[in-house]
């Protein structure tokens, strides 16, 4: 007893320290805000969620080589629709004038025309981050705004689809704010708790916004969902206080309520927490680094909103107490008395479904089909960008372009990889320095003598010789200066290359059009080596007649890194490319599902265990929420819809995090319940109490989830936004109507794993008149009761005796008829 009265005392000075240094308080939360305010546009948003991949997989291994050995001009695929080929000729003279326009390719071919459908296929002439290129991109925009034009291109996607979604992602936050009000107008006390509410949610989101300056760079995915979800998540913590300050107010004046009650809701709202940050933390584990991402800023969101509730929270409540007291109504939330009935009626029925309907869940999201490409993702509403890839797949087929490094060094090798590539049915075309030719006789990388160069180029033969003397001499090549340079053979981009490094040093001289001409090749094969071959490197471009994922384009990659194997033996081949980003998504996806499952379930079996001291319990409560999973992901499964990946692992994470909390609600209030009543009663009386508990927290994730889902017009936040608001849903009927069951069924379970020993279950009793009392008593004494008690009482009792050490009873002895009860 002396314990529990110290920590309560502990708890009431903090409390009561927050409380009476509220002013300095909102000036460190104003102080907070600016900062956070100032912060919210420094911070760097990404959205290739292709960086997130492992540091030691093939994609990003091979990103990273491609950004330090090659040069990667930026490129656009513009159709316009309901065109002549005349006009759509005409206007590829406009394009190539636009400032930043390298080149642009336009034949008769359906390649390029189909139908009344003019494709046009746009190099620029720098990479696509850089602004020329986007500049270019938006001129172009504005010269075909007068056509049916379809632009699909990364030159510049990143801004507009995060204008997009920050477009979508604000309406959200108003519809969900909107709903949030509704919600709350129907299970509050008093009106004006609901500003109390947003503000404080308000403070503890631009916090948590502004502060994720401090991660960096974090992804558009976590940018545009965390806001929603920290709402939807935490605001039940600020429910949780404001209801205790309604209680404790009905007895005592603002302030000393709102100090009780602080002290009350700080362990409770603490405990209730760790549950969701645990699912937050086991996102954190993912090879795939987007669930890291996620989980950090959302785990960070969670403790912002408990600093909120219990720093600024309680002196905000001090500043509405007048208008909460004056705007009293009615909690519309009504009681289901009828679902308490229906889980006595059914204790033996439902759990034995629950467990069939359990395998059958687990075994049909375990067969769920799951896409890794945000391409194939299927939204409610499409971004302009998804739209106009349709279109054009549409028209001219899907293009899946894929990217083949190779150790430089070896034309002949390229040469024979590539003539083997040109020859997969699967392959449209494959560009490579040894497959690029200059006229009808010679490829680039071909190896050709001092006459057949003169041949080529018109240049003077005893010219030609002394260039290749001198390239001899150069490469450290001495034998054919002596042996016979006309036999000396040397490919011919190498030595146009030293020809016009001879020529700009002034070591050759050349008339003004032989001037123009090599000035003109040097450009072509200079973009070419640049584009093509690295320090280490050569690279291959290929485009592919197979969809961007699946099986086929999987075994595809497998045959094409074999050919090129084949000419490397025993050297790295390195494929970069949207199917190659998915493969890899899809190898790292097995292994983060089961961390995910494994340690969400491990952290919040470990939080329950403590929480109620009780082995059975906890793996009840954990198989009820992981059941709601399986049902979650076996819906898809069943209508025979893909599932994006991401989805999947966050809305695990999160579903069991955030909806176990709806489980521990429920378990609490019966376990306390039983104490004093049968459980039949108990089970009524629980579900009547955690009902609106439920209904609040539960109604807004869920709404939260849907409106992200439908609203959202980036794919991946969409799935994600279905997937959430289905869990939570799913995750509610089970809690109301599968637990309650669960728990009557496996009562004896719970008992006999507890940790303590309970003889309340045996020792309930209803007595009265005056008795003295010694030991330990839980129930209703003109109220409730839960202490140690050693004195005499007049009235009536109807309470549990319990004894936490065996051998020792509480005695009851009834002084007015001499009897003792014991």
């Amino acid at each position: 007893m002396e314990e529990k009265k110290e920590k309560g005392n502990f708890w009431l000075t903090v409390a009561t320290f927050i409380v009476n240094k509220r002013k300095a308080i909102y000036v460190l939360f104003f102080i907070a805000v600016i900062y956070s305010v100032a912060s919210m546009n420094k911070v760097s948003v990404n959205q290739d969620i292709t960086k997130y991949l492992p540091a030691d997989s093939e994609t990003n291994r091979g990103l990273s080589l491609m950004e330090e050995q090659f040069l990667t001009y930026g490129s656009a695929r513009v159709m316009i629709s309901n065109i002549t080929y005349t006009r759509a000729e005409e206007l590829v003279e406009n394009l190539e004038e636009v400032n930043g326009v390298k080149e642009v390719a336009f034949d008769d071919t359906e390649d390029h025309y189909a139908g009344t459908n003019a494709l046009y296929d746009i190099t620029f002439s720098a990479e696509e981050e850089e602004q020329i290129s986007k500049d270019a991109m938006e001129e172009i925009r504005d010269m075909l705004s007068g056509y049916d034009t379809y632009v699909s291109t990364e030159v510049g996607s990143e801004e507009a689809s995060s204008k997009a979604l920050e477009k979508d992602m604000n309406l959200i936050l108003v519809l969900a704010v909107i709903i949030i009000v509704t919600v709350l107008l129907l299970s509050t006390k008093a009106y004006m708790e609901i500003p109390v509410l947003l503000i404080t949610f308000g403070v503890a989101a631009i916090l948590n916004k502004g502060t994720n300056y401090w991660l960096g760079t974090i992804s558009s995915v976590t940018d545009s969902i965390a806001v929603v979800l920290q709402l939807a998540l935490a605001i039940d913590y600020a429910i949780i206080l404001c209801d205790r300050f309604m209680e404790e107010h009905e007895t005592m004046d603002a302030e000393n309520a709102v100090k009780v009650a602080l002290s009350k809701a700080i362990p409770e709202i603490s405990a209730s927490s760790l549950t969701t940050i645990s699912g937050m933390v086991a996102m954190m584990f993912m090879q795939f680094r987007l669930g890291y991402d996620m989980g950090i800023v959302l785990v960070k969101a969670i403790i912002f909103s408990l600093i909120s509730v219990f720093m600024l929270m309680p002196g905000i409540l001090l500043l509405f107490a007048k208008g909460i007291d004056r705007s009293h109504h009615r909690c519309y939330v009504p009681n289901i008395t009828f679902a308490g009935k229906l889980a006595n009626k059914t204790k033996y029925i439902i759990p034995p479904l629950f467990v069939l309907v359990l395998v059958f869940a687990f075994l049909k999201s375990n067969n769920c089909q799951y896409i890794y490409d945000t391409s194939s993702v299927e939204s409610a509403k499409k971004s302009e960008s998804k739209i106009a890839q349709e279109k054009i797949e549409e028209a001219f087929g899907v293009s899946n372009q894929l990217v083949v490094m190779v150790p430089g060094g070896s034309y002949e090798s390229e040469e024979g990889a590539l003539k083997e590539i040109e020859k997969l049915d699967y392959v449209d075309s494959v560009l490579g320095l040894a497959n690029v030719s200059i006229n009808d006789d010679y490829m680039l990388t071909d190896k050709i003598s001092p006459r057949n160069f003169s041949e080529l180029t018109d240049l003077d033969i005893e010219i030609v010789r002394l260039l290749y003397v001198a390239y001899a001499y150069n490469q450290e090549q001495y034998g054919p200066v002596f042996t016979g340079i006309d036999e000396y053979e040397v490919p011919i981009i190498d030595m146009f290359l030293f020809l016009y490094d001879q020529y700009q040093q002034g070591y050759v001289t050349l008339d003004s059009e032989m001037d123009k001409n090599l000035n003109e090749l040097y450009d072509t094969l200079h973009d070419a080596k640049q584009q093509l071959q690295g320090t280490d490197y050569s690279r291959f471009v290929l485009s592919l007649r197979l969809p961007v994922e699946g099986e086929e384009t999987y075994a595809a990659l497998d045959e094409v890194r074999a050919v090129c194997q084949k000419y490397y033996p025993g050297k790295e081949i390195i494929l970069v490319g949207n199917s190659t980003s998915d493969h890899d998504l899809m190898s790292s996806f097995g292994s983060d599902n089961l961390i995910i499952s494994i340690l969400t379930a491990l952290f919040v079996m470990l939080i329950l265990f403590f929480t109620f001291q009780s082995a059975g319990l906890p793996v009840l409560l954990v198989l009820t929420i992981q059941g709601s999973i399986w049902i979650n992901f076996s819906v898809p499964a069943l209508s025979d819809s893909p599932v994006f990946f991401i989805a999947y692992l966050i809305v695990s994470a999160i579903q069991m995090g955030a909806t176990i909390d709806y489980a521990i609600v429920i378990s609490n209030r019966y376990l306390q319940l039983k104490q004093v009543m049968p459980i039949r009663d108990a089970i009524v009386e629980t579900l009547n109490q955690s009902f609106p508990t439920i209904f609040t927290s539960g109604s807004i994730l869920t709404c939260a989830g849907f409106l992200i889902g439908k609203i959202a017009s980036d794919a991946t936040v969409a799935s994600i936004g279905i997937a959430l608001g289905r869990g939570t849903l799913i995750s509610i009927i089970l809690v109301l109507f599968v637990l309650p069951q669960i728990l009557l069924f496996g009562d004896f379970i719970i008992e006999k794993t507890a940790l303590t020993i309970n003889l309340s279950k045996y020792n309930t009793r209803e007595i009265g008149g005056r008795m003295t009392v010694n030991g330990h008593v839980k129930g209703f004494i003109q109220g409730e009761i839960d202490a140690e008690i050693k004195g005499s009482f007049q009235g009536r009792m109807n309470a549990s005796l319990e004894t936490r050490i065996p051998g020792k009873q509480t005695e009851i002895e009834m002084l007015e008829d001499g009897g003792e009860e014991k």
